[in-house]
């Protein structure tokens, strides 16, 4: 019986001694583990305290970094791309001319007021300043003569034409009084224009177009000068 004691008080002791011996190994484990986790955050925070330091060694080099580098922002005193705007044309270059059909647009429009009358308004399309001497040369149709000019509406001046601006004269197409013999109706209209001398045509003839139903002239047929306004025109 002392005996079973004995070995019963030898293998309780046996067993604490394995669970103090299992006990101190869990301890050093965890030491262990502690340690171990500490050199792998050490050496994280090594890392991570590395990535500025290779940051700047970029930037110093020259090499593109997240902050913006030379290439995106211009340099101290550069002067940033810009168009210049395109420069305006002078109202006019070189010597005048005369106005003719190569360097004006003529345009023919019937006139509701004076009745029976036609306007013509000739405008500078060239880059020179022309001169539009004298008074429309008007054909109607297949006429063989063109019709006279109302002397009393000539200007003052010769009428001037800045490249843009317009010139005018009337036509009087046909005698309101009925009084006007051969009467007809034309279709096609050529205006031819006089240089300085006053005889003769000269340049390019204008054809400006006429109404589809075209036009109804007679034998009183007529024409003003050329005026430097619509309104000196349209009085005749």
């Amino acid at each position: 019986m002392f005996n079973l004691r004995t070995s019963r008080t030898r293998l309780v002791g046996a067993a604490a001694t394995t669970v103090l011996a299992a006990l101190s190994l869990t301890a050093c484990d965890d030491g262990t583990g502690a340690r171990v986790e500490g050199t792998a955050a050490t050496t994280s925070t090594s890392v991570s305290s590395a990535a500025p330091s290779s940051t700047s060694r970029s930037d110093s080099s020259g090499s593109p970094n997240t902050s913006g580098s030379s290439d995106a922002k211009p340099t101290a005193g550069s002067t940033p791309a810009t168009h210049a705007p395109a420069s305006k044309a002078p109202a006019s270059s070189g010597k005048p001319v005369t106005c003719e059909g190569s360097n004006t647009r003529t345009v023919a429009a019937p006139l509701n007021r004076p009745v029976n009358h036609m306007l013509l308004t000739v405008t500078n399309t060239g880059d020179k300043t022309c001169f539009l001497y004298g008074y429309p040369a008007v054909r109607f149709g297949e006429a063989q003569a063109v019709p006279p000019v109302i002397g009393e509406s000539q200007p003052q001046a010769v009428v001037t034409l800045e490249p843009g601006e317009s010139g005018y004269a009337s036509v009087s197409l046909s005698a309101t009084d009925g009084s006007g013999s051969n009467g007809r109706t034309v279709k096609s209209l050529t205006v031819y224009f006089q240089g300085r001398s006053g005889s003769g045509s000269v340049g390019a003839a204008a054809h400006p177009p006429l109404p589809a139903r075209g036009v109804y002239v007679d034998d009183s047929l007529k024409v003003t000068y050329w005026q430097q306004s619509m309104n000196d025109a349209t009085d005749w």
